[in-house]
């Protein structure tokens, strides 16, 4: 039943939306991909299956959103799924900005890296793995960026240790 209610929730919100480009070519793409939609504060929030964020990108790039603007990541610990990933994305054309949300589990955090698509996520998911410890597949250079590349975790996680490990 549950099940039934979240469709009938997003159908609802998809309704609202049915205009935008980027929900449009997803949805063109692949409905199952679009595991959520949300209108709020002027964005749009597109969420997306964790092993489909390469495509979406791809997908939303022939769209029309012409400008990767940054990735970046929050724990939700101890909820689960942990982490959020959110892509911010610019169409120009469309004037109006976009991101796209994966969330992932917290034992082993692991999505595809979009270099292929917009290099530019090259430096940003170097420190989303640096600091929240988030690995990208398929990245070209996936190390360190911001601390030693002998420190001890992650220290944007949650559960560090608010003085480090000792």
């Amino acid at each position: 039943m549950a099940e039934a209610n979240t469709f009938i929730g997003k159908t609802a919100v998809l309704e609202g939306l049915a205009g935008n480009p980027a929900v449009m070519a997803v949805l063109a793409w692949n409905p199952e991909a679009l595991l959520d939609a949300k209108f709020d504060r002027d964005e749009l929030t597109l969420t997306i299956a964790a092993g489909q964020i390469r495509a979406a990108a791809a997908t939303v790039q022939a769209a029309g959103y012409n400008f990767f603007e940054d990735v970046t990541a929050v724990d939700w610990f101890p909820s689960s799924p942990r982490f959020q990933l959110s892509y911010h994305i610019v169409s120009h054309s469309h004037k109006e900005r976009i991101r796209l949300a994966v969330m992932l589990d917290g034992a082993a955090p692991t999505v595809e890296s979009i270099t292929p698509v917009w290099p530019a996520a090259n430096f940003y998911e170097r420190e989303v793995f640096d600091l929240f410890g988030i690995s990208f597949d398929g990245h070209p250079n996936l190390r360190r960026i911001m601390m030693p590349d002998d420190w001890q975790g992650h220290p944007l996680r949650k559960d560090y240790p608010v003085e480090g490990y000792r």
